[in-house]
C-alpha cells in the first residue's frame, strides 16, 4: 500500500510574518524562515507509526511549492519517509486552493497512492479545503478533521468531532483524509537519519510532467485579490475609576455599543 503524505512549507510561526499588500499573499522570502508546517509533521508521524507497527506500507511525502521547498521534503525523509515528490513550477506562483488541489490530484494519480493524508488547516493560508477538494477531484471518500486514525482491513477509521458528539467514522480505500493537530507527536530525526535522507529519492515534477496546462485560460482557476490592507492598531481601552458613578458609566458604555 502506498500512502502519500501532503507536506507544506510555511513561514515559521515563531518569527515575524508578513502579508504583501500588493498581492495579498504571504511573503515567503521575508524575515520568517521557511519550515515544514507542524501539522504536516504530525501527519507524517501517523503514517510512519503504522509502518513501524508492521503495516506493509510505502510512505511518500509530496509538496507543492518553490524550489526551496525541497528542504521540507528532506525533513520528511529524515523522519522516515521512503521517498518524496516535489512539484514546482513558475506558473504555480499565486495559486489558490482550487489550482493547488488540481495539481495534487494529478500527482496522486501519477503516483498511484492508495491513501492521501493531509493536515486539515495550514498555518499560512488556513483555508482548510484542499484535502476535501483533492478527494472530490479524485472521486474518493473523504474523512474530515479526523483524530486517532487507524488503518486496517482496507479501511481508514478516525474520530470526527461534531457539535453534538465525537463520531467514529470509516472510509474504504482508496481515500483521502484530513487529520487534526491532535493526531501524533512527531519524532525528531537523529543524525544518522538526516544523513540517510540525502540518499533517498526525491523526484521533481513540473506542471508539464503532470499534464496540466498553464496558459491564460487556466489562470481563471485562481482567486483574484481585490484589496489588502494592514490591520488597524488596537486603540487603548477606557479606564473607569470608581468614584461612585462607575456602574452607571459602565452601563452607558455597554449600551452605547449595543451590548446590553
Amino acid at each position: 500500500m502506498k500512502i502519500l503524505v501532503l507536506a507544506k512549507q510555511v513561514p515559521d510561526t515563531w518569527q515575524e510574518r508578513e502579508l504583501s499588500l500588493e498581492t495579498g499573499w504571504v511573503v515567503r522570502d521575508g524575515a520568517a524562515e521557511p519550515v515544514p508546517d507542524e501539522i504536516s509533521e504530525r501527519v507524517m508521524e501517523v503514517a510512519l507509526g503504522w509502518r513501524d507497527a508492521g503495516a506493509d506500507v510505502e510512505v511518500v511525502a509530496l509538496t507543492v511549492g518553490p524550489e526551496d521547498s525541497s528542504k521540507t521534503l528532506r525533513k520528511m525523509l529524515a523522519m522516515g519517509a521512503d521517498s518524496a515528490v516535489q512539484i514546482t513550477d513558475d506558473a504555480l506562483v499565486g495559486s489558490d486552493a482550487v489550482q493547488t488541489a488540481r495539481v495534487i490530484a494529478a500527482a496522486v494519480e501519477k503516483e498511484g497512492a492508495d491513501l492521501v493524508l493531509a493536515g486539515t488547516v495550514s498555518t499560512d493560508g488556513g483555508t482548510g479545503v484542499v484535502p476535501a477538494m483533492v478527494a472530490e477531484l479524485l472521486d474518493r471518500p473523504y474523512l474530515p478533521h479526523a483524530e486517532a486514525p487507524e488503518l486496517a482491513d482496507g479501511e481508514l477509521t478516525g474520530t470526527v468531532a461534531t457539535s453534538d458528539a465525537d463520531v467514529r467514522a470509516a472510509v474504504a480505500l482508496p481515500a483521502v483524509a484530513g487529520l487534526t493537530e491532535k493526531t501524533a507527536e512527531p519524532r525528531f530525526p537523529n543524525f544518522k537519519n538526516i544523513m540517510a535522507a540525502k540518499k533517498k529519492p526525491l523526484t521533481v515534477l513540473s506542471l508539464a510532467d503532470l499534464g496540466i496546462a498553464a496558459g491564460p485560460a487556466e489562470a481563471a482557476y485562481r482567486s483574484v485579490m481585490v484589496s489588502a490592507d494592514t490591520r488597524p492598531e488596537r486603540a487603548a481601552g477606557e479606564k473607569i475609576t470608581d468614584d461612585g458613578t462607575a456602574a452607571e458609566r459602565l452601563v452607558e458604555f455597554l449600551a452605547g455599543r449595543g451590548l446590553v
